[in-house]
């Protein structure tokens, strides 16, 4: 049997970083990282040893830490995620600070969460207003299913999940705000290929038509499905900010921003619906 120290030792020796190698076996041994630290001489049992092994093995050739877990802190909550889901990443965090800015008085709203994946953003949402009434959309069954047990384990029942391609099973239904994190990366681009995204669902990841078929579907639509002042907040490459806000414009959006991620990317583009009828 070995030491804590010797097994994060044992990771370096595997070109595995510091970081990964404690938050790894901090995980195997339900332990936090500063336990790591105080008692760095401990033994460790084989069965714990073997199992933070195979945590190195599956780092060691790429595979996300998330999904090594099992899953992935998103607005300080625990979301659950798997090979079905993409990860959630930190600057999707811009948009909940953004849309919760706009929306501090505490009028009620129906919002849609296209494209749910794990759930993230409806939970985030959920968390926040609880009064709001929040429908969440995927047409990935086995997505869904990871999305629903995060709902039960972090106690928020009030979300609607679908089954649903995009608008498809909202016939008659219109809301306040859509949101929108769709798959946006060119199929020839190498960058879904690489790093974390080599291992999270390519068709999460990877659309047609430059990779603005999907954007294209969703703006285009969206006005359908919104109230007359209602609002579409959608995420994009950072290269499509232009593009994404021509859709907009096309699409009768008034209003229409881009604004930058917490990396200074132009990621989001918002506009307000412009009622045709009227």
């Amino acid at each position: 049997m070995k030491t804590i120290l010797e097994l994060l030792q044992s990771a370096k020796t595997q070109g595995i970083d510091t970081l990964d190698a404690e938050v790894l076996l901090a995980h195997a041994l339900e332990k936090n990282r500063a336990y790591l630290r105080t008692w760095p001489d401990r033994v460790v049992t084989d069965t714990v040893a073997i199992h933070y092994q195979d945590h190195l093995n599956r780092r060691a050739v790429g595979e996300p830490i998330a999904y090594i877990l099992g899953y992935k802190e998103f607005w300080s909550m625990p979301i659950a995620v798997s090979r079905d889901t993409l990860i959630p990443r930190a600057d999707t965090e811009w948009c909940l600070h953004w849309l919760l800015e706009r929306f501090k008085d505490k009028q009620p709203l129906r919002v849609l969460d296209l494209g749910t994946g794990s759930g993230a953003i409806a939970l985030a949402l959920a968390h926040e207003k609880p009064h709001w009434a929040i429908c969440a959309v995927d047409c990935s069954e086995a997505a869904l299913v990871i999305a629903m047990q995060n709902a039960k384990t972090l106690g928020f029942p009030q979300i609607e999940w679908l089954h649903s391609n995009w608008y498809q099973a909202l016939s008659g239904r219109v809301f306040d705000v859509i949101i929108a994190n769709p798959p946006y990366i060119a199929e020839d681009e190498p960058h879904w290929q690489q790093g974390d995204l080599r291992f999270e669902p390519k068709t999460a990841l990877v659309a047609a038509d430059k990779g603005l078929r999907d954007l294209a579907h969703i703006i285009q639509q969206a006005p359908h499905y919104l109230t007359p002042s209602g609002l579409l907040l959608v995420e994009h490459g950072y290269l499509q900010g232009s593009c994404v806000n021509s859709l907009f414009v096309a699409a009768g959006f008034s209003a229409v921003e881009t604004h930058r991620d917490y990396g200074n990317q132009p990621r989001w583009t918002i506009g307000y619906k412009c009622d045709l009828l009227s």
